[in-house]
């Protein structure tokens, strides 16, 4: 006996035909590139000395990310340049003390460090008390809640003392800098 064509019952046709293979899964979507999300990040700084450079990197040329200081006493953050083909990029990093999350400052003794990657050269301060940020500002990034908040941070400052190589050999003054960069606090895990 055969099946009529319209019962639903399989044909030596349909037998054969290859199952269907599902769609790839969707790629992940790439991190974006940039500091902030709201592409309005950027990295200013006027450095004389045993360098004189005049910086000016925005959104799309940094990295930034920042936290509170380990020790509690502030916040932290830190700026990445583009890396360049030769393997070399700037970094900065700020130590703000006495900066606490999501509230604005005046006159916060800075802390900061300037790493020339791939060149085998840093340049520090060794303490708050030769950089001030004059004018610090946070604005919440995302959604309110949760256990890890994120700000974007505004400062402005300067150094009055000179940064030196760990040597002692070479030392740069940073005129003036201002930035605007991210700062995430997380709430600490259960112990």
């Amino acid at each position: 006996m055969s099946w009529p064509a319209t019962s639903g019952a399989p044909t030596a046709r349909s037998a054969a035909s290859p199952t269907p293979k599902p769609a790839p899964a969707p790629a992940p979507a790439p991190k974006p590139k940039g500091c902030l999300t709201t592409g309005n990040g950027y990295l200013r700084a006027r450095i004389r000395g045993a360098l004189k450079l005049d910086i000016d990197l925005h959104d799309g040329e940094l990295e930034c990310e920042g936290g509170a200081r380990p020790d509690g006493s502030g916040i932290r953050v830190a700026f990445a340049g583009p890396l360049r083909s030769d393997g070399r990029r700037l970094r900065m990093v700020f130590g703000i003390a006495s900066a606490a999350e999501g509230n604005p400052g005046h006159a916060l003794p800075t802390n900061l460090t300037i790493i020339f990657e791939g060149e085998q050269r840093l340049f520090a301060t060794r303490g708050d008390d030769k950089c001030t940020v004059d004018e610090l500002s946070q604005e919440r990034l995302g959604e309110l809640g949760g256990s890890s908040r994120s700000y974007r941070v505004i400062a402005r400052g300067f150094c009055i003392a000179p940064a030196s190589t760990l040597t002692a050999d070479e030392q740069i003054l940073v005129n003036s800098f201002d930035f605007a960069g991210r700062v995430t606090f997380e709430d600490p895990g259960p112990e």
